[in-house]
């Protein structure tokens, strides 16, 4: 990003998101929440650790505030410097702390959760789930270590690209199997059932998918 232009969004975030959003953790199990939004931004999305906003002037950066009291922002931090810049990712533009608040400046990425791809009945090419594979190779590469990896975290972007949404917990070292288990689910259940038509799936199942998920996986321990 041009140096000037970043300059002035630090400034205007700083002043503006950061001086009077209110965002707090409540249960570490469940998603922020977000009592009060300054005017001008927008709330994309609220995770276990921070939300992510975007200003109605600059569609093109996504601004990741941590609430207080949660960890994460300086590994988060580091993952990013270790991934550079590569398509598949965001880019960290700027990483600071302000009125108490640690934020992260990204550029935005724009598209489809896998997840809402099944929902929406919208079919997720082969090529797509090769893509994200070898962007996960990717950060291997790099000494990470790609975690919490599933449907809601990787994404088909606006100009048809596999992208990794999420990349917080990349530094925890212990063994992570979603991505695994999502692929074994793609190639046994989608490819042979939902791959050759356009057919939306009920969120109330995809619920009872995720939540049975769960279950086998805790119960396997």
């Amino acid at each position: 990003m041009e140096e000037k232009r970043l300059e002035k969004w630090i400034e205007l975030t700083e002043r503006t998101l950061l001086e009077g959003v209110k965002l707090q953790s409540i249960n570490h199990g469940e998603p922020i929440q977000v009592d009060v939004l300054p005017e001008g931004w927008e709330l994309l999305g609220a995770g276990n650790y921070a939300g992510v906003f975007v200003h109605r002037d600059a569609q093109d950066i996504a601004v990741k505030v941590y609430a207080p009291g949660r960890e994460g922002w300086e590994a988060e931090r580091e993952v990013y410097r270790r991934l550079g810049d590569h398509p598949a990712y965001s880019t960290c533009y700027h990483a600071s702390k302000s009125n108490g608040l640690e934020y992260l400046m990204l550029r935005r990425l724009e598209g489809k959760t896998l997840y809402k791809c099944v929902l929406e009945g919208v079919i997720i090419e082969d090529r797509i789930i090769a893509e994200i594979d070898a962007a996960l190779d990717y950060a291997r590469e790099q000494g990470l270590f790609p975690h919490d990896v599933h449907g809601k975290n990787v994404m088909v972007s606006s100009d048809d690209r596999g992208l990794v949404v999420d990349v917080s917990d990349f530094l925890k070292e212990e063994p992570c199997m979603m991505w695994d288990d999502l692929k074994k689910a793609y190639n046994r259940i989608y490819m042979p059932f939902l791959s050759k038509h356009s057919m939306p799936v009920p969120e109330w199942v995809m619920n009872g998918v995720r939540k049975g998920y769960r279950w086998v996986r805790s119960s396997s321990r």
